[in-house]
């Protein structure tokens, strides 16, 4: 059985420091440090490293982190199954909803189609963001989500799913607070000369590679380093953390409290849309058709 003080060690791990824990889990770094010694003791292991710098992961803390993530992500997909086959009768679309993939935009074009579709109702299903984990999700497109909605030009995901694009997000930055460009309103690229911009490593984003190998030759006075191939709040963090820029999408401007996101006079942008499985039923390709005739 899935232990509770496994959502205790997930968040310690995240967030790098019991104290930064104890903020997010709502108790006291003392209660988040018993929790956590009482779990190597039950297991028998140490899992985490005391520095002077944070907390950090020992090799067996690694293995129990990435399989704690991997069953809670089999826990939800579990739950969402059993929901739905107790709404089985229903007529019912899924939509997956997270933090960086939120269901706003679909729920506009709900709106606008759903007099098609008046035997429907809408099942919103809850997902985590996690860079080690999203390609688990999209896969789960046409059992546990009929749809999800968010940017996509990941070929990845595009070997997991089919896309129908409905618009653009522009390509943004994010400073932290206290950064001495986050005043600006507007911010020209040699703004960021001799910054460090975050950005996905190369070689899944068409969109984020062409980005990159512009800015290297065209501003190369921009460091860039190298997240996740995929964004989740850790890459957030980071940036605030570090004091680096965060290259983002202008739909991700409240995502973290701690960043402020300015425009930059630059072209670029990446699409948007909705994500459905490869086969996908009847009436999901239906919705789909449907969407196409509201944006011609």
């Amino acid at each position: 059985m899935y232990n509770p003080l496994l959502d205790t060690f997930i968040a310690v791990a995240d967030c790098g420091s019991f104290t930064k824990a104890a903020n997010q889990l709502y108790i006291s770094p003392t209660a988040v440090m018993k929790q956590i010694n009482t779990l190597e003791h039950h297991f028998e292991l140490k899992l985490v490293e005391r520095t002077s710098s944070g907390i950090h992961l020992t090799k067996a803390g690694k293995i129990i982190y990435q399989d704690a993530r991997f069953m809670m992500n089999y826990s939800s997909g579990s739950i969402a199954n059993a929901r739905s086959a107790m709404h089985a009768e229903d007529t019912i679309f899924r939509v997956g909803t997270s933090l960086l993939n939120p269901a706003r935009p679909f729920m506009d074009l709900w709106y606008k189609a759903s007099s098609v579709f008046p035997e429907y109702k809408l099942h919103l299903v809850p997902f985590e963001d996690n860079h080690e984990n999203i390609l688990e999700v999209i896969g789960q497109l046409g059992t546990v989500f009929d749809f999800l909605i968010g940017v996509c030009d990941s070929k990845a995901w595009l070997s997991r799913c089919r896309f129908l694009p409905i618009g653009r997000y522009r390509k943004m930055v994010s400073v932290p607070r206290n950064h001495p460009l986050a005043g600006k309103q507007y911010l020209e690229p040699e703004d960021l000369y001799d910054e460090t911009l975050i950005m996905v490593k190369q070689g899944d984003s068409p969109v984020n590679d062409f980005i990159r190998n512009s800015l290297k030759e065209h501003h190369p006075a921009i460091h860039i380093e190298d997240a996740p191939q995929f964004y989740d709040l850790s890459v957030f963090n980071r940036c605030v953390e570090t004091g680096h820029i965060l290259l983002c999408n202008e739909c991700w401007r409240d995502v973290h409290p701690g960043l402020v996101t300015i425009p930059v006079n630059w072209n670029y942008n990446i699409p948007y849309g909705l994500l459905y499985s490869q086969n996908a039923s009847k009436d999901v390709l239906r919705f789909i058709e449907t969407v196409k005739t509201l944006q011609t």
